[in-house]
């Protein structure tokens, strides 16, 4: 074969396989066309469901597009649920319970009269009498009855020219004395009328030390219804002198104006009247702190009952003057024994006397009911009235006795 006629060939060739490669492209092109538009219009047909967005991916993010539907109302969007309250302490839910009940007690002083030092001192220069002035004292207390008996202490209404009290909600009311206990330092006083609230009378009998007290009460006079919070430091304390004995000792913080006011539990019950603190110096030069006293209730509760039965608090007399003997006094005075009262004195004509009871005697019983540091000689005799006959077992030189004594009343 001639060259020519082999490279016409191969040319020829070339170009028939280059042509054929071009039909077959537009040929298969139409038809992934056609292929690819009935796809489409199939799934233009079907509901639209959005493809799952992968895990590790972040959620795309949604452009609110317009629409003719309309916008939810306010009453179709959810609220969130209200929170739930705080949690309400014992302490709050105490205090809660008994505030409405305490009040102010305020003692418009006699000419003349000093009150009390326990007081809280508010002098108002008030025009009493031409070239005059009254003064005022102020102590608190604790409504008791609904028909508006409130208990307080001796020491508040000492000396009175008038009595007042004023209530939770700072409103004010006239007051007058149904009866006195100087002994127990308790009085009640009444008020007429509605009263906000009445307080509920615990058992002291049941306080243990170390459990938590709430004392409640006017300090000073000017800041009422001021709440102080301590436990009970000790029970059956004896101050000696004229004190009360039997009290409740506690770390809460008292104050001159709080006297009279309530000391309760965590369940608000009164378990105690405040009545006094203790703020000498001990062996230190640092004054003495945190030891306030109260008046038990179940002492409170007998007292408070006779006052406004009676008037007045009726007391079995022995007629002798006594030292409670302790350690530390049967150290000091070579004593036989630590516990007992130590006679220092018998009134002539008097129960004791009659009985042959002298002085110098200690007396360790009372019908067989040991005295001891929580049980005093006037804590075992406030549990006989008046004519009634008790033994007392003495010691005198040595020797033991048993004496029978009829009880006296007790003078005014």
């Amino acid at each position: 074969m001639e060259r020519g006629t082999k490279y016409a060939l191969i040319f020829g060739m070339v170009v028939t396989l280059v042509i054929g490669a071009l039909i077959g492209a537009l040929a298969g092109g139409g038809v992934a066309w056609y292929v690819t538009q009935q796809q489409i219009e199939r799934i233009a047909a079907q509901p639209s469901t959005p493809a799952p967005i992968p895990a590790s991916m972040p959620a795309p993010t949604v452009v609110p597009q317009a629409t003719d539907a309309p916008l939810p109302t306010p009453a179709q969007v959810p609220t969130p649920a209200p929170a739930a309250p705080a949690t309400t302490s014992p302490v709050v839910e105490a205090v809660q319970k008994v505030s409405p009940a305490v009040v102010t007690v305020v003692n418009t002083l006699a000419s003349g009269a000093q009150g009390s030092p326990l007081l809280g001192d508010l002098p108002f220069p008030l025009p009493d009498q031409p070239g005059g002035s009254v003064r005022r004292g102020s102590g608190s207390g604790v409504i008791i009855s609904p028909d508006g008996y409130i208990l307080t202490n001796n020491h508040v209404i000492e000396g009175y020219r008038s009595l007042s009290v004023i209530f939770y909600d700072g409103s004010r009311r006239d007051a007058t004395l149904v009866g006195a206990d100087p002994l127990m330092d308790l009085a009640v006083v009444k008020v007429d009328g509605p009263v906000p609230a009445v307080a509920t009378l615990g058992d002291s009998d049941l306080l243990q030390p170390g459990e938590t007290v709430i004392a409640i009460g006017s300090p000073l006079g000017d800041f009422r219804n001021t709440v102080t919070v301590g436990v009970v430091s000790a029970l059956n304390r004896s101050l000696g002198a004229d004190a009360p004995e039997g009290l409740i000792q506690t770390d809460a913080a008292i104050n001159s104006g709080n006297s009279g006011g309530p000391l309760i539990n965590l369940r608000g019950e009164v378990v105690g009247i405040n009545t006094l603190v203790v703020r000498g110096s001990g062996l230190g030069t640092a004054p003495i702190e945190g030891l306030g006293f109260a008046v038990p209730s179940s002492i409170a509760r007998r007292v408070s009952a006779q006052l406004i039965a009676n008037g007045k608090v009726v007391y079995p007399f022995l007629g002798v003057r006594f030292g409670t003997i302790d350690a530390m006094l049967a150290l000091d005075n070579d004593l036989p024994v630590n516990a007992g009262a130590l006679i220092s004195a018998v009134e002539p004509g008097g129960p004791a006397a009659r009985a042959g009871l002298r002085s110098g005697d200690i007396v360790t019983k009372v019908d067989g009911k040991t005295i001891g540091p929580g049980q005093s000689l006037r804590a075992l005799l406030l549990e006989y009235k008046p004519g009634d006959m008790v033994t007392l077992e003495v010691l005198r030189n040595g020797e033991r006795l048993s004496l029978d004594v009829t009880l006296g009343t007790r003078p005014d």
